[in-house]
């Protein structure tokens, strides 16, 4: 079984982390020709191609310029403890001990515009790039015409190469992120976690509420080594509870109301 999550706009790169043990991106090449062209634009035309403030482009437009390769603990972290966003604020990554580290390196895979595929123990540099940003890339039109079949096709191998019998992809991951996946080319079961809250007479999904259950739900499967779906319906964390009249075989929905 495999877990897929989303990256995260916000970074820290200055907490101490208790590990020493990093691997590497298995598409740094890739990252490579990516920064390359990244470097080329200005603070103007990143602030054009991301959607951000001019001071925000200013120091993405730096973190280009300084990125470059070899990655070691100096000059690089390790991404599950480099993202900072709603998702990371529920997975709680800071708390694991060597056996959750050592499953999360197993069975939990981060989707990036610039690095692809990211193990939790993969160095990465701090970056900027949104998998929905229409960069233009060589002949690609954008990130998800440069990725292709790669990230699907380097999942399925990792699916295949499990033990199970079964192979499981659990989506944890923002519609912006997966849809850089061919479902098809996966050859396993897929199936997404829902999670919606009870606002304004209806139960609904809420954004930041949903990314921090996302992150909670990837910390559970981790914590007690989940490796069977019918497991994830055990998810009780926070008030939220398995609904399964509102569930289907691929989509899983957890609601709460508080």
């Amino acid at each position: 079984m495999l877990i897929v999550v989303s990256p995260a706009k916000s970074l820290d790169f200055n907490t101490p982390v208790r590990t020493r043990r990093y691997s590497e991106p298995l598409f740094l090449d890739e990252a490579s020709e990516l920064v390359r062209g990244l470097k080329d634009l200005s603070p103007d035309e990143l602030q054009e191609l991301m959607h951000i403030s001019a001071a925000l482009a200013q120091e993405n437009c730096q973190r280009f310029a300084d990125w470059h390769t070899p990655f070691s603990l100096k000059n690089a972290r390790q991404a599950i403890f480099a993202f900072r966003g709603d998702v990371y604020l529920g997975l709680k990554a800071e708390q694991f001990g060597t056996a959750d580290l050592n499953f999360a390196q197993k069975h939990l895979r981060i989707l990036s515009g610039l690095y692809g595929i990211l193990k939790p123990l993969d160095l990465m540099q701090a970056y900027r790039l949104e998998m929905g940003r229409q960069f233009i890339v060589g002949n690609s039109k954008n990130l998800y015409a440069f990725w292709g079949s790669r990230l699907s096709d380097a999942l399925a191998q990792e699916l295949q190469a499990q033990r199970q019998k079964r192979k499981i992809l659990i989506n944890l991951a923002s519609s912006e992120y997966f849809s850089a996946l061919n479902p098809q080319a996966l050859n396993a079961e897929i199936i997404t976690p829902v999670f919606k809250d009870w606002a304004s007479g209806q139960y609904r999904v809420l954004s930041f509420f949903a990314k921090k259950a996302r992150g909670e739900m990837a910390a559970f499967i981790i914590r007690q080594r989940i490796n069977s779906p019918a497991r994830l319906k055990e998810f009780a964390v926070d008030g939220y509870a398995y609904a399964e009249e509102d569930s289907t075989r691929e989509r899983y929905v957890f609601k709460r109301k508080q």
